[in-house]
């Protein structure tokens, strides 16, 4: 009998620190999905039902004012 590989579907939270955000456009134009739009000099989520949790707009940034997590996964175990 084959086992059934249950998924779970991410659940992406981003959190932009608009004061730490110099709209450098790095998280913007790294981003695969095109989550993140330029708004008024300041980068902001635009699609988040897009994102895939890949983590490239905050491991870029250099101001370290995104955060990207996925609700669905446990802080201490990362399932």
């Amino acid at each position: 009998m084959a086992e059934e590989i249950v998924r779970k579907k991410r659940e992406p939270e981003i959190t932009i620190n608009t004061a730490w955000c110099k709209g450098c456009v790095i998280c913007v134009e790294l981003c695969p999905e095109q989550v993140l739009v330029m708004e008024r000099g300041k980068a902001q989520v635009a699609h988040l039902e897009k994102c895939t949790v890949c983590g490239l707009c905050e491991l870029r940034c250099p101001d370290f004012a995104i955060v990207v997590v996925d609700k669905n996964k446990s802080p201490k175990t990362g399932e």
